[in-house]
């Protein structure tokens, strides 16, 4: 598990809206909660352990966009996500670093 954690570590970056649209269309963006770490969901899900990964959707903290989180940053496609993409997945959680005004 810990090479599995390494690699995902490799694979964790910061994403645009506007770069993630594409993976959203394709019904892959899963949102994470700020309460979890992305690479802690990001092993769970490489690793199968789906109990897990269900307590968190029972939870509802991780999660598909909802139509008003899709509608608010499609208005601002510079919003930053943590992003790692966990096969067929692309795992997002919102930057917390504030945004940059324009």
């Amino acid at each position: 598990m810990q090479h599995t954690r390494e690699q995902l570590t490799e694979n964790l970056d910061v994403a645009e809206w506007n770069w993630l649209v594409p993976h959203v269309k394709r019904d892959s963006v899963v949102i994470i909660d700020q309460k979890l770490d992305l690479l802690d969901v990001g092993v769970a899900i490489a690793s199968d352990h789906k109990s897990s990964v269900q307590d968190w959707i029972s939870q509802k903290l991780i999660y598909k966009p909802s139509a008003e989180q899709l509608s608010i940053w499609n208005n601002n496609d510079t919003k930053k996500f943590n992003a790692l993409i966990v096969q067929p997945f692309v795992l997002v959680q919102e930057s917390l670093e504030p945004e940059a005004e324009n």
